[in-house]
């Protein structure tokens, strides 16, 4: 996957820990740090989203919708 450089601006707080986490090796770069925990935030968004829209799924009319489904494949299959 390609990559692109962007610019971001940080609070020295926010620059003085990620330093420090490179520094104790827990990232190689400043650039990883930032670009795992964009990852990271993208992917909570993703399944919060999933969530919130699984939610508004009404549970029975789901339910009976599968059974439906189900009632149908089973007079197809071969008996054994």
């Amino acid at each position: 996957m390609g990559k692109e450089k962007i610019a971001i601006t940080l609070d020295k707080q926010s620059i003085g820990e990620l330093d420090r986490l490179v520094e104790e090796r827990v990232f190689q770069s400043r650039s990883q740090a930032v670009q795992e925990a964009v990852s990271e935030k993208l992917q909570r968004i993703k399944r919060t989203r999933l969530a919130v829209e699984s939610g508004k799924l009404n549970l029975q009319f789901e339910r009976e919708l599968a059974e439906e489904g189900l009632a149908e494949d089973v007079k197809a299959w071969p008996e054994y």
